[in-house]
This record gives structure tokens, C-alpha cells and sequence, in this order.
């Protein structure tokens, strides 16, 4: 990066690869810091690039699901997405997606924009998708590792799962608050 802040970048001078996660491999820069030229060993998890999408039938229902998540140890309810397969486009992954986890397909569809899932430790973008007019066409097809439940919400509903906590997955929130307007401002909660 040059320009404004250019005297925030970092040099790797080196760097080097460590264990296979399954859905991130690691990668350990050794970076400059420009302050003091010190030289740190920073954790990279490399990743493909991931897409969720709003999914909305014909009649104003979003398409959501519901799935156990390892992480935190229960089922979440999120919107559809997953993985960008090699030699993939985000469109495509999306769609695939979607038609996958719901059996939803069809619809126009619309870039909503990116988001760094986490750019302290990941290198991946994860795309927005709106879905307008989608229809169930086929019984989902979730992957051997997935087991999801499929549920619509309309507009009230999706607001009050975000304002009441019961969604909380954070690429679940980014992509909703692009097409609703899921918190009054300022958000205080408690």
C-alpha cells in the first residue's frame, strides 16, 4: 500500500507453513514491524473465500437455517453460505449454496459487496448476496458433514431474532443488515 498510510505496512521477510486445518491452512510471516524494525512471527490462516446470502421467496420470506455449530457448541440460526470452490465465482458459490443447504433456486440476484471476516488472522473475503424471488424446487442436499434445518422468516421476525440475541453469527448479522434495518441507532443494549 503506498499513499496515506503507508508508514502502517509491514515487511515479511520471511515466512513459512504449518498444519492443515481443514478449512484454513496456516501460514507464519515473519514480519517487520516499521516502528522498530523488530521482527515478529505472525499466525495466518489461509482460506478460500466464503458467501452468504439473503434468500428471499416470492411472498417476502427469507430463507434461513439452522445448524450446530462446533465452536460454540449448539445450532445457530444463520443465513445460508459456505465455501468458494476452486475455479469457483462468488455467484456461483452462492447459488450452489443456497440450492444445497435449502433446495431454494431461481430468483434475480444482486452483489451486495464483501467483508473481511477477519482480517487480524485471515487472508479470505466472505461475499454478499441478495436472492429475490427464490422458490423451493428440490429437497436440500447438505454435504455428509452438515445437518440443517431450513426455516422462513418474514422481515418482523428476522428483526427481532437479531434485536433479541438469538442470532448472533457475525457474517450471518453483516449480510442481513444490508437489506434490513435490523437496530435502532445508537444500538444500547442492556
Amino acid at each position: 500500500m503506498s499513499g496515506k498510510f503507508a508508514e502502517l505496512n509491514w515487511d515479511r521477510v520471511d515466512h513459512e507453513y504449518g498444519q492443515d486445518l481443514i478449512l484454513f491452512r496456516t501460514r507464519f510471516d515473519h514480519m517487520r514491524n516499521p516502528r522498530n524494525n523488530d521482527v515478529l512471527k505472525r499466525l495466518v490462516l489461509e482460506s478460500v473465500d466464503w458467501v452468504n446470502m439473503v434468500a428471499l421467496t416470492g411472498d417476502g420470506s427469507c430463507v434461513m437455517v439452522r445448524q450446530y455449530r462446533f465452536g460454540v457448541g449448539y445450532a445457530t440460526l444463520e443465513t445460508p453460505g459456505g465455501m468458494v470452490d476452486p475455479g469457483e465465482d462468488s455467484l456461483a458459490a452462492a447459488q450452489r449454496e443456497l440450492r444445497e443447504e435449502t433446495g431454494y433456486t431461481g430468483g434475480r440476484w444482486r452483489y451486495l459487496g464483501a467483508v473481511e471476516p477477519n482480517p487480524a488472522f485471515q487472508d479470505n473475503l466472505c461475499h454478499h448476496w441478495l436472492a429475490e424471488g427464490v422458490a423451493a424446487t428440490r429437497a436440500p442436499e447438505p454435504s455428509a458433514s452438515e445437518v440443517i434445518a431450513v426455516e422462513l422468516l418474514d422481515a418482523a421476525e428476522i428483526v427481532e431474532t437479531v434485536r433479541s440475541g438469538e442470532i448472533k453469527h457475525a457474517l450471518a448479522l453483516s449480510v442481513l443488515s444490508r437489506v434490513y434495518s435490523l437496530w435502532p441507532l445508537p444500538f444500547v443494549n442492556g
